[in-house]
């Protein structure tokens, strides 16, 4: 049984990939108010709110369970990429490897959005995070229709 892999979903969006960089770039902390539902706050552990590289800690509540996440942000202009990299939280109890990724690609006036978590188990009774891909996608299309009312 494979322990690592890879989770794909695609997510049509109305707002621009510069727009939903954007949000990643200088408006991390309005995401709480985008999905209040998901994910009840962030602060900045180090660094500043719009330099890749910083480090943001996330309370967020998935499958009904409050968890918190500390991930580095490693943002791609060029590629139009979001990059969250775990560092720790309540996913590592579970998994190994815990990364987020969004590709954005342009369609139309507005986007696809490829949410992509790459993980590594810590034991093969370990669930695939089907939960958290499913979470995501969830925030992913809450965060597009709070900025693309903006």
């Amino acid at each position: 049984m494979a322990f690592k892999g890879n989770l794909e979903t695609v997510v049509e969006l109305k707002s621009s990939p510069e727009k939903f960089l954007n949000v990643w770039k200088c408006q991390a902390h309005q995401v709480p108010n985008h999905t209040p539902t998901n994910i009840q706050g962030v602060h900045v552990h180090e660094g500043d709110w719009v330099k890749s590289g910083s480090i943001k800690i996330w309370k967020y509540t998935v499958d009904g369970k409050s968890e918190v996440f500390k991930e580095k942000i490693i943002l791609d202009d060029e590629k139009k990429t979001v990059t969250l990299i775990g560092l720790e939280g309540d996913v590592f109890k579970i998994y190994k490897v815990y990364n987020i990724i969004w590709q954005l690609t342009s369609k139309g006036q507005g986007c696809l959005s490829k949410v992509i978590i790459e993980y590594e188990k810590l034991n093969e009774n370990v669930p695939v995070p089907y939960v958290y891909l499913d979470f995501l996608g969830r925030i992913t299309k809450e965060i597009d229709e709070a900025i693309s009312k903006e």
